[in-house]
């Protein structure tokens, strides 16, 4: 290593005589690990508090409480992340997009981030923030500023404003999901239509798109239509998983949210409780079918959901249900590095690439 790149790598590798030698002992020394599904400016791990707290804190607070959640993650050897939404309630600040800058400028301690901004959903959908509220609580119906649009024109804009405002890959929810209040877990919420548009726009604008997708129908449209990641996928069939295999679309388990979720049921509304318990019992069966089949896994873990800080306890998520732990590893590195699409710097330990190491006992 000389500066932060690899100079040369490998078992036969002459060392130069003025060269530091650091032994690491029986220690393995591997590329930084990527978690492509994280929200470092969110704290969902007291349901009921968070409801509130998202209400009241202002802008500079939440800058400020965010910090430790960033450090957290760096030091548990994950430098580099994918942050796939830090919504609040109706606020403009694209505090993920400031935490990103941050980091990279050396002002606060934490992984290389690249962001998602708000995240873009349908009206009644898992990111619309007024659904299950009394109409005009938060003001005037939610549209693209605040990430919500329908038809496939209004998703196209939303997509330009949130690379207008800073974000490095579109997230877009897709179907229904756990934590929002009114909407089925599994049903669809883009129209093939809009989902076209959602892919189209964003790949001609150069992001990736990563969608939140717990259900079959949803999952197979988005497939279909290009996006570059599922995530979550608990209810994906067979036949979903191998049209994913066919077009190179990654899955991203976060089998650690549905694990936390789980442990804390009771902190939850009942409506979301059973919402959860049906995706946790779908996710096992599909996770190995996706591992039998052979369908690309990222390492995505859903930090926010579940202190951060724990993104490792997904290793022995994944390899428990049958992944070889060779490439549990290699999800968190090579593969989120394909993802992420910074293969070419991170992700393996090979000449020329940056010296992003993390050594584990």
């Amino acid at each position: 290593v000389q500066g932060d790149k690899i100079v040369d790598a490998g078992a036969n590798v002459a060392i130069p005589p003025d060269a530091q030698v650091i032994d690491l002992g029986d220690a393995t020394l591997s590329p930084g690990f990527m978690d492509a599904h994280t929200h470092i400016t969110l704290d969902y791990t007291n349901y009921q508090a968070m409801r509130l707290r998202e209400m009241q804190i202002s802008t500079s607070a939440k800058a400020y409480s965010v910090i430790p959640a960033a450090r957290a993650t760096v030091e548990a050897g994950f430098t580099t992340v994918r942050d796939v939404g830090a919504r609040t309630y109706r606020s403009h600040d694209c505090i993920d997009v400031s935490l990103r800058d941050a980091i990279a400028q050396g002002i606060v301690v934490g992984p290389r981030m690249f962001v998602a901004n708000y995240g873009i959903g349908a009206t009644g959908g898992h990111f619309d923030e007024a659904a299950g509220f009394r109409d005009g609580l938060f003001g005037p119906e939610p549209d693209v500023a605040d990430g919500i649009a329908d038809g496939p024109d209004a998703v196209r804009k939303a997509v330009r404003f949130e690379v207008r405002n800073g974000a490095d890959v579109i997230k877009a929810a897709v179907s229904g999901g756990v934590l929002s209040l009114t909407d089925e877990v599994d049903t669809p919420q883009f129209t093939p239509a809009e989902m076209a548009a959602l892919v189209d726009e964003s790949h001609r604008l150069r992001k990736k798109v990563a969608v939140h997708c717990h259900g079959d129908q949803a999952g197979r449209e988005a497939i279909e239509a290009g996006v570059d990641s599922i995530e979550h996928g608990s209810f994906l069939k067979p036949e979903t998983l191998t049209l994913m295999k066919n077009k190179g679309t990654f899955l991203t388990p976060t089998l650690m949210a549905a694990e936390y979720i789980k442990g804390k049921l009771e902190g939850y509304p009942p409506a979301l409780q059973a919402k959860a318990l049906a995706a946790y019992n779908a996710r096992s069966e599909m996770f190995r079918n996706a591992l039998k089949i052979g369908v690309k896994i990222s390492f995505g873990t859903d930090a926010a959901v579940f202190p951060h800080g724990q993104n490792a306890k997904e290793f022995k998520l994944m390899t428990d249900l049958g992944m070889a732990p060779i490439d549990a590893l290699k999800s968190a590195t090579a593969n989120d590095a394909e993802l992420i699409g910074i293969s070419q710097k991170l992700g393996t330990l090979e000449k020329g690439k940056l010296a992003d190491l993390i050594a584990m006992p």
